[in-house]
């Protein structure tokens, strides 16, 4: 099968086809989260999977899997996917080029009759955006543990709507049981969303790591006061404050390798042109894929916090929300192996953002394929992956879950001869102790 390829223009055609769900004036598309759009795209996912004699099964978080039989069924399966729901000024390709990449893979294997050593599985995550309901990689998080089925299902959004019901309404609420899939191995295809790629010209992206992840809210309280009629040295100016947090921030992620540092939402009261800033809210958002380094990067920015608070005689509240973990991909030797076979240039690179396979790998041994993405943009409506760029995307997927597919194979049957081998020798000690004791 080395010669064995995907359909490009099939897939560029799922592709569009699926991008006229939930599309925008501006050429991207708005399918949030159990929505009727996203009911429309999950249909849509489901007719192509059954018309490849697939099995489909939903979970108590709306997660969908397709399965494709192979000769061992009792093996655990190689499975893919990725996300269907979209930003609300989202594109074509974040999330749904990882779906419609297995799809494809899944249509090549059907149509050339091939039967892998495993059963091959196809998936769809609920909510990996947060757009609608928080927070973001919802399905896949809730699957893996990490958080709690009744909670997630009765988050609500901005209309108090619960996704619980929202999923029932849309008919995409299953009994089966989190984390029950037989699997081996996952792979995500995906987008990269950053500039690296098309900058060093190279086709594929193998993701070595997940970018650690820590957000924060910061509350900067100072003293509202007449502008006009206070002095500048008996000021307890909390935006002048929370300004100089904010360039620490930036200052600080020069100091560590692939470290990175926002600031991205901020709030200010009264919000008043003529009185000096009384509180000033504001997020932080911290990544680095090295955990040692973004604890670094934590400690420096409680310290910032502490530091400006004293020298400019204000209240700081810096308040840690949320850590997420560095991710190891520990199949990545298997996106690399395809990707060498079938010739593509390659490099190493990290995720800048979160994913579904970031969860999966919990789990089971996980590998990203990166593809690149136009001037970098995604979260965008213009955000774009050329029909070539996704077809060897595509390619790397399918070899790579045929190469699982077969190791998989081999290690089990390796085990099961060397459990039989082993109990071989059992019995034979066993009747030679026995010929023994009766001679």
């Amino acid at each position: 099968m080395q010669n064995l390829r995907i359909n490009e223009q099939r897939l560029w055609e799922a592709l569009m086809t699926m991008g006229e769900i939930g599309a925008t004036a501006k050429g991207g598309c708005n399918r949030l989260a159990a929505s009727d759009l996203d009911k429309q795209a999950r249909d849509l996912f489901v007719a192509w999977c059954k018309a490849c004699d697939c099995t489909v099964e939903i979970d108590k978080i709306g997660n969908i899997f397709a399965r494709r039989a192979g000769q061992n069924n009792h093996l655990p399966a190689v499975g893919t996917g990725s996300h269907l729901d979209t930003q609300p000024t989202g594109g074509k390709f974040d999330g749904v080029f990882g779906v419609l990449a297995g799809v494809e893979v899944l249509r090549t294997l059907h149509e050339n009759q091939i039967q892998t050593p495993t059963a091959m599985e196809f998936s769809v995550w609920t909510n990996e955006e947060g757009s609608r309901f928080q927070p973001a990689m919802q399905g896949s998080g809730t699957y893996v543990g990490r958080f709690d089925l009744a909670t997630e299902l009765n988050k609500t959004d901005t209309n108090g709507i619960r996704l619980g019901d929202e999923l029932k309404r849309i008919g995409y609420l299953g009994d089966m049981e989190l984390g029950s899939r037989h699997m081996g191995a996952f792979f995500e295809a995906h987008i990269e969303q950053g500039p690296i790629l098309e900058d060093e010209q190279k086709a594929i992206g193998i993701v070595r790591l997940g970018q650690g992840i820590r957000w924060y809210n910061i509350e900067v309280i100072g003293r509202p006061s007449h502008s006009g009629t206070t002095p500048m040295h008996l000021r307890q100016d909390a935006m002048l404050a929370a300004a100089s947090i904010v360039k620490e921030i930036n200052n600080l992620t020069q100091d560590y390798e692939n470290a990175l540092g926002t600031v991205g939402y901020m709030d200010v009261w009264p919000n008043s042109r003529n009185t000096i800033p009384g509180k000033v809210s504001f997020s932080a958002d911290l990544r680095n894929p090295d955990a040692k380094v973004l604890e670094t990067m934590h400690q420096a920015l409680e310290a910032i916090c502490h530091k400006v608070a004293k020298e400019q005689d204000v209240q700081v509240i810096c308040d840690h929300i949320w850590y997420f973990e560095p991710v190891e991909f520990n199949a990545s030797d298997d996106v690399k192996a395809a990707t060498e076979q079938l010739g593509y240039s390659h490099m190493d690179i990290y995720a800048g953002a979160g994913h579904d396979a970031c969860y999966m790998a919990d789990l089971v041994p996980t590998g990203m394929i990166f593809t690149p993405c136009l001037n970098g943009i995604s979260h965008n409506e213009a955000e774009y992956s050329s029909p070539q760029e996704c077809a060897a995307g595509a390619n790397v997927l399918l070899h790579t879950m045929l190469a699982a597919s077969e190791r998989i194979a081999q290690q089990h049957g390796t085990e099961h001869l060397s459990a039989t081998t082993e109990k071989t020798k059992a019995d034979q000690v066993s009747a030679g102790t026995l010929n023994e004791a009766l001679n």
